[in-house]
């Protein structure tokens, strides 16, 4: 679990998120009613909006806490993994854009179909073999927490 707490940089304000998180092995884990996936070591980024009630602050926190009813894909890998950053940026609704830019790097792998049921992107969830360097536009605020 992440040293600092979500409340040391998100506010209730809407807006889009990437969770960057890290799995130190080989895991097999079955995603809601999809079928079990093998999820390879390494960095996830997962694309997600928060414009309900709460904003920001409300649906990190959410994705940060251990007890909590499996709503989302996301869901069922966060236990697995340990968070390492949030890029966000308040008030813009840009989940399919920077799904798209993190899609165009070379070493970007998307599990298909993964949190983008609602949209028409491929995957809103990355792996990166190593910690990626990505340029989103517009920039992301980006919170870390100590490992």
């Amino acid at each position: 679990m992440p040293d600092k707490s979500i409340e040391d940089g998100l506010n209730s304000t809407p807006g889009t998120y990437v969770l960057v998180v890290n799995l130190d092995g080989h895991r097999q884990i079955t995603i809601g009613r999809q079928s079990t996936r093998q999820f390879q070591p390494g960095y996830y980024l997962y694309v997600g909006s928060a414009f309900g009630p709460g904003g920001l602050k409300a649906r990190v926190g959410r994705h940060m806490r251990s007890e909590k009813k499996m709503r989302w894909h996301i869901d069922y890998l966060l236990p697995h993994t340990t968070t390492r950053e949030v890029w966000y940026q308040p008030q813009l609704r840009l989940e399919c854009t920077w799904s798209e830019t993190i899609a165009v790097v070379d070493a970007a792998n998307p599990i298909t179909g993964f949190g983008a049921s609602d949209c028409r992107c491929s995957s809103h969830l990355y792996h990166f073999q190593s910690m990626p360097e990505i340029d989103l536009k517009p920039p992301a605020r980006v919170l870390s927490f100590v490992c």
